[in-house]
């Protein structure tokens, strides 16, 4: 877009303004709503992922990449350092290989979200933004909360409820670097019952 600016006498002089790339539209209010501050980080993380990716949409990929990073109580649901690197060497590697063909897709595995009688769990997740698959994960991470009578979700909730849809392309990845979605989602319970292990210095 041009724009004429005046000059002292000598008539007017023509410049370009800067041509800035439309971004997509990301939510920033519903799933937001009902986290832990822990896992509200997630979610930023999360989108700027997607928007750094040039995807329209947050996937469960995204989402399991920004838990891995954010949460230590999400890493030690894990079989220790070797099979975190593997998981994020497939994360990483997302816009090559495998991951070429989720390009200008939308994940929908299908998942319905987890729906329990308390109403905190009740939400609408269907937003843009958000791929059908992210959405089911949140609401059933919310779901998971509610029926052990929390009002906010954290990283491990979002961890089981990613675990469970076979489909999604979090549990792709997971499957890709020789993890199993069932033991890990046992082994959730456990880290929540046990808490996050002393670093030792």
């Amino acid at each position: 877009m041009c724009r004429r600016r005046r000059t002292d006498g000598v008539g007017s002089v023509r410049y370009r303004m800067p041509w800035i790339p439309q971004q997509p539209v990301l939510n920033h209010a519903g799933p937001d709503t009902g986290l832990t501050v822990e896992l509200a980080a997630v979610v930023t993380g999360a989108r700027r992922r997607a928007l750094r990716d040039g995807d329209r949409q947050i996937d469960t990929a995204h989402l399991l990449h920004s838990l891995i990073e954010s949460d230590p109580e999400v890493r030690a649901a894990f079989e220790g350092g070797s099979q975190l690197a593997r998981v994020l060497g497939y994360l990483v590697q997302r816009s090559i290989g495998y991951g070429l063909r989720w390009q200008g897709s939308v994940e929908d595995s299908g998942a319905l979200p987890v729906v329990s009688r308390n109403d905190l769990a009740v939400r609408d997740f269907g937003v843009e933004g958000w791929s059908p698959s992210a959405a089911a994960a949140m609401s059933g991470a919310l779901g998971r909360a509610a029926e052990r009578g929390d009002v906010r979700a954290g990283g491990l909730d979002l961890l089981a409820a990613l675990a469970v849809d076979r489909e999604c392309r979090a549990v792709e990845v997971l499957s890709r670097a020789g993890v199993d979605a069932d033991e890990l989602a046992a082994r959730v319970a456990d880290v929540r019952d046990r808490g996050v292990p002393e670093a030792r210095g």
